[in-house]
């Protein structure tokens, strides 16, 4: 049986929906293929006399376990978690769990823009007939219900948002809840945000949003800490955690995906855009102190890497001066495109493929690298066994987010 302490937080099943692959095993194969499916997008709401590029999932399936009455009235990222959840569930054996003792957190807010905006052009001329069921759904705490409902959990159930930091937010925000007692088992959520034209616009507006200069070329668009990148570049995704307290899991025989050895999680004070050094170290640090890792032992690092200007800059300055440099590095954004409120839920899901395959994606793109004297996993995928990795993301509104996996 694997070694455990009391504290100890495991993380025992995973889900992941993106548009390179849906569920574990598709999504794995995409990642060390370096697929992509960038293109210009198509759903109704994203387009308005633009050209956005991005990676849209392809139709979603509800299964034979998911009730036909909750998908038929769920918006895209109410889908997205279903079947995401379901798989992290399965995966985790949690059907015969005491559903008091579960808990769910989804990451994110304002996810459902571009539903939104459908709703108000439908019933723009005719608001007496808007849906009553509107009321309910347009909160993002009606995830929580539907999720809840489909899989009868009964401990607590909340959002909580920061940004593209918001699915790392929800796994740390589990693993406290777990350490303190609050429950047994925790589903962490990066909920899909399904933005409209206008987030789209408003973004590319504020020049955090690419890609002008490949129009003509999606499938170059997306490139993380390459000299060429202009931006991120969106993409429809969604992942799920399951949280565990250790001992809880052992005594049902569950074994651990990977251990949560420590976290960090910091503001910068700064409502603006832009990234801060300070901030992100701050994070780094808090995530190494608590784990007891030293920054040497760490082997793999998933980045944030959106392929902002600046960004993108700061973050490889938190690198070296973190004493971080030896560790192997990758952007799993350059093959999914920047999920927003999911990325750091699924960049988990795709550390956990990683370590499991003892495998490292390659960096789509990343052909001129803004300081080639870091170790890129750049044109192929290669061979690692990662021991330690550490998972990067961060949020407009200066919110930062670390977490240290450990294999088992």
């Amino acid at each position: 049986m694997t070694n455990y302490s009391s504290s100890d937080v495991w993380i025992t099943g995973a889900g992941v929906s993106s548009a390179v692959g849906q569920g574990k095993e598709a999504f794995a194969e995409a990642l060390f293929r370096g697929d992509h499916a960038f293109g210009i997008m198509r759903r109704p709401g994203r387009q308005k006399d633009t050209q956005f590029i991005g990676a849209e999932l392809a139709p979603l399936a509800p299964g034979s376990r998911i009730s036909r009455r909750l998908w038929r009235g769920a918006s895209l990222t109410a889908q997205a978690a279903l079947v995401t959840l379901l798989e992290a569930w399965e995966e985790a054996g949690l059907d015969n769990m005491d559903p008091a003792r579960i808990g769910l957190i989804i990451g994110g807010s304002n996810v459902q823009q571009r539903e939104q905006l459908l709703t108000y052009a439908s019933y723009a001329d005719r608001p007496l007939y808007t849906k009553p069921t509107y009321g309910l759904t347009f909160m993002d705490s009606d995830l929580c219900g539907l999720c809840t409902e489909q899989f009868q959990i009964r401990g607590f159930a909340y959002t909580m948002g920061g940004a593209s930091a918001s699915g790392q937010a929800a796994v740390i925000a589990g693993a406290e809840a777990i350490r303190s007692g609050q429950a047994d088992v925790v589903v962490a959520i990066g909920a899909l945000m399904d933005l409209s034209y206008l987030e789209c616009q408003a973004f590319s507006s504020l020049g955090a949003m690419g890609s002008e200069r490949y129009a003509g070329d999606p499938a170059s668009a997306s490139r993380p800490f390459d000299r060429q990148r202009d931006g991120f570049i969106y993409g429809e995704a969604c992942g799920a955690i399951v949280l565990e307290r250790a001992e809880h899991a052992a005594s049902r025989g569950q074994q651990p995906l990977a251990r949560v050895a420590g976290w960090g999680i910091s503001a910068d004070g700064n409502r603006n855009p832009n990234p801060s050094a300070e901030g992100e170290a701050r994070a780094v640090n808090q995530a190494l102190a608590s784990s007891g890792v030293n920054a040497r032992a760490i082997d793999y690092i998933n980045m944030h890497g959106t392929g902002s200007i600046i960004g993108d800059e700061i973050e490889l300055q938190v690198i070296r001066d973190s004493g971080l440099e030896n560790a192997c590095l990758n952007a799993t954004k350059s093959i999914t495109g920047h999920g927003l409120s999911a990325a750091g839920n699924v960049e988990l899901v795709a550390t956990l493929l990683q370590m499991k395959a003892s495998r490292l994606h390659p960096t789509r793109n990343l052909q001129d690298p803004i300081d080639a004297g870091l170790r890129w996993v750049a044109g192929q995928a290669i061979g690692h066994e990662v021991q330690h990795a550490l998972n990067l993301s961060m949020g407009f509104g200066g919110m930062n987010t670390a977490v240290i996996l450990q294999r088992i």
